[in-house]
């Protein structure tokens, strides 16, 4: 249809629509929707990247095949007039070249593929001559896709007006009309789907057809911003419900009905993990079909009945137990930190340091309503959305679903109770095999909190198993022989008093069936060793470290992170686990040596010197460079001369070593945070001990850094100890 023509055949069409108003009902994506109304009830922010869903509170009658007109505002059969649509195929050859931009207007009719992005409209639609992706959807009044009184969704037809342009190669629709849309939704046999409360539908059984009410509290995002999940609650429990197309059609605050499938979601490369934790999964609601929305944005959310905890008591819950998707209250930090390319937001305890990040697939941007509380210790109604799973542990993250800044102040007569559960007891294991000789913490002061010099103290009921001793101005707890002890302690402050006791039992190890390092590098891969060293420096982007004797180096990798409690670099161990190789199984290369599912079987603490009498001092970078990775270089360490390099975008940050001539990248998967220490150094020349790798079985090496060797010292890194 030409330019010229378009008004003509607008009128048109308004004329008939509003000849059959009389009898025919007709649906509206323009209808203006109602002011939302404050109720105090809603979290601040809330609304900043929320779509607003104004459309009608009935389900759609899908037996009406009619499209919908989207000038009209009640449902209804219509006529509409005749356009001149072109196809997907002739739309993708009007785009034309790189940098064209259509002088004309078209009508181009399609099945939704998918919504790629909601807050723009942004899709892609489809015809049987091929698909075509839609930069943003507007109504014909210029409302955009998030304010449409119904949002057409994957599957619905659609009728667009728009612009065709070729960005940077890309052939797509610039910027389209709704003009009309048919809901292809299809009939809801609600009689398939049992009736429940949340309640009900938490404990259900995996598969279970459900149908349940409640208010949206927090929606969540996918890459790009497109809505893909929301949190619905009632009376004080909640269910994460993962429908990306029911997602864009509800708003904060909405009470709604939705028919859905329970289910527990694990990532299925994580399942293997989560299994060997005891981890269930993500409880949830999925394939939701939205029965009605009253789409009112001021329903309570009912604050005031989810029950109280705090940050440490939800991140030390057992991943066994089925808590993902409740929502607590809880004080917690509210902390911003900018990456490369992202921002991630955590939600510390208010020690500042007990924590966890919230769960993005969009960098960080469907936080930003967080900013405000940045630095600020407030009221969070937090959900822990699930749980991320390593062959080392699982980690649960965060989804705040409301935040007030209700000007926090600590109850300083509380301190002794908070130093005695955030920071004296957990010195202490359970059990040692040797003696640690402890330094412990004697006070502790907080201007996050507002006190200072809460004293603590300690004592033993068998100091000949456990003692106290003073040594340089400092309490050293010393474990002497095997037994137990109950040790007693006392935090003070200002006249208050908080005590615990702790039993801790000291066994002394009796292994001396071990081998060294060497022994351990030769051993044929999935043999089980049991080998003697040295704690060294940390791995990166692993979690394990270095086993250091006079024999050798190789890697380890821990068989879960609390292999790491009580672990530091100097501490002289025994460790229990199976030789291995990391290799795909193609080509010549090597690949990467390392002992994994390492457990420690013995620890005899100590502050000792790894030893570097294997370490080869008479190479070069360009002599690493060329080493070929059919062979395997990596339980070898080489101390040599380079200059810090730092590659930085808003993507991503590299790290790597150059003599001016070569260089090579140090293996993480972010520099910034995992190579930190290194970035002094940046522009100079320093000394590293540098160990090659070779994890994913790469054409090439790249290195890992345990070391800077300085006039004063080494700078050790120390990433997965200071991590723990």
């Amino acid at each position: 249809m030409k330019a010229n023509n378009i008004s003509f055949i607008r009128i048109l069409a308004l004329v008939m629509a509003l000849m059959m108003l009389a009898s025919v009902a007709l649906t509206s994506c323009d209808k203006t929707p109602d002011e939302p109304k404050d109720s105090g009830s809603q979290p601040q922010g809330s609304q900043s990247n929320e779509p607003v869903d104004s459309g009608s509170n009935e389900p759609v009658d899908s037996d009406n095949d009619a499209p919908v007109d989207s000038g009209s505002n009640e449902p209804g059969d219509i006529t509409t007039p005749e356009y001149d649509v072109i196809t997907v195929a002739k739309a993708l050859e009007l785009c034309g070249e790189p940098g064209n931009i259509s002088a004309e207007q078209y009508y181009i009719r399609g099945i939704i593929e998918t919504i790629t992005n909601a807050q723009f409209g942004a899709m892609v639609i489809k015809d049987d001559t091929g698909s075509i992706p839609v930069y943003g959807t507007y109504s014909t009044d210029g409302k955009s896709y998030p304010d449409f009184d119904y949002k057409p969704v994957k599957g619905d037809e659609v009728l667009l007006y728009c612009i065709l342009q070729n960005y940077n190669g890309t052939k797509e629709v610039k910027r389209a009309e709704l003009i009309e849309y048919k809901n292809n939704q299809g009939n809801i046999d609600v009689s398939q789907y049992a009736p429940a409360t949340i309640t009900e539908a938490r404990a259900a059984q995996k598969g279970a057809n459900l149908k349940v009410s409640g208010v949206v509290a927090r929606i969540t995002y996918s890459t790009g911003m497109k809505p893909n999940g929301f949190v619905l609650v009632s009376g004080g429990e909640s269910i994460y419900v993962y429908d990306g197309d029911t997602a864009a059609r509800v708003a904060i605050g909405n009470r709604i009905e939705i028919a859905g499938t329970k289910d527990y979601w694990i990532l299925d490369s994580e399942i293997g993990s989560a299994s060997k934790f005891g981890y269930n999964g993500c409880n949830q609601l999925t394939d939701a079909i939205l029965i009605s929305n009253d789409n009112k944005t001021d329903n309570s959310l009912e604050l005031d009945k989810f029950p109280t905890s705090t940050v440490k008591e939800l991140i030390e819950t057992p991943v066994s137990e089925d808590i993902t998707t409740k929502v607590f209250k809880v004080n917690a930090l509210v902390k911003k930190t900018p990456g490369t390319g992202f921002v991630n937001y955590y939600l510390y305890d208010i020690d500042g340091t007990t924590g966890s990040y919230t769960y993005t697939q969009c960098s960080g941007d469907d936080f930003a309503w967080l900013d405000e509380f940045d630095g600020k210790i407030c009221t969070v109604y937090l959900t822990l959305l699930n749980a991320k799973s390593t062959s080392t542990g699982c980690q649960f993250r965060f989804l705040p679903v409301a935040v007030f800044d209700e000007g926090y102040r600590f109850d300083t007569n509380k301190a002794a109770e908070m130093v005695l559960n955030y920071y004296a007891v957990g010195q202490f294991l359970s059990t040692y095999s040797g003696n640690p000789e402890l330094e412990l913490l004697t006070s502790v002061s907080s201007d996050l909190l507002g006190f200072t010099n809460a004293t603590i103290s300690y004592a033993s009921s068998d100091t000949s198993v456990i003692a106290f001793n003073e040594k340089d101005n400092k309490t050293i707890m010393e474990c002497l022989k095997a037994g137990s002890a109950s040790v007693t302690i006392t935090v003070t402050h200002n006249g208050k008093t908080a005590t615990k006791t702790i039993i801790i039992t000291v066994a002394i190890s009796e292994v001396t069936d071990y081998v060294n390092v060497q022994a351990a590098i030769n051993a044929q891969v999935g043999d089980r060793v049991t080998v003697h060293g040295i704690v060294g420096p940390s791995l990166v982007n692993r979690d394990g470290f270095y086993l250091i004797d006079e024999s050798g180096v190789i890697a380890l990798i821990v068989k879960e992170r609390a292999v790491f409690d009580g672990l530091m670099v100097g501490h002289e161990i025994i460790i229990e686990g199976m030789r291995d190789k990391f290799h795909n199984g193609e080509g010549t290369h090597a690949g990467q040596a390392a002992i994994t599912d390492v457990t420690v079987v013995a620890n005899s603490y100590g502050n000792h010197s790894y030893d570097t009498s294997t370490f080869i001092t008479d190479k070069t970078l360009a002599d690493l460079c060329a080493l070929s990775v059919d062979q395997d270089y990596s339980t070898m360490v080489f101390v040599l001369n380079a200059t810090v390099m730092w590659e930085e975008s808003p993507w991503y940050a590299n790290a790597k070593l150059t003599d001016g001539n070569v260089s090579i990248n140090l293996y993480s998967s972010n520099a910034n945070k995992q190579y930190g220490f290194l970035k002094q150094y940046i522009g100079q020349e320093i000394t590293v001990e540098l160990a090659l790798c070779n994890w994913n079985n790469k054409t090439y090496h790249q290195a890992c850094v345990l070391a800077v060797r300085t006039a004063d010292g080494k700078v050790i890194n120390n990433l997965n100890f200071n991590a723990n």
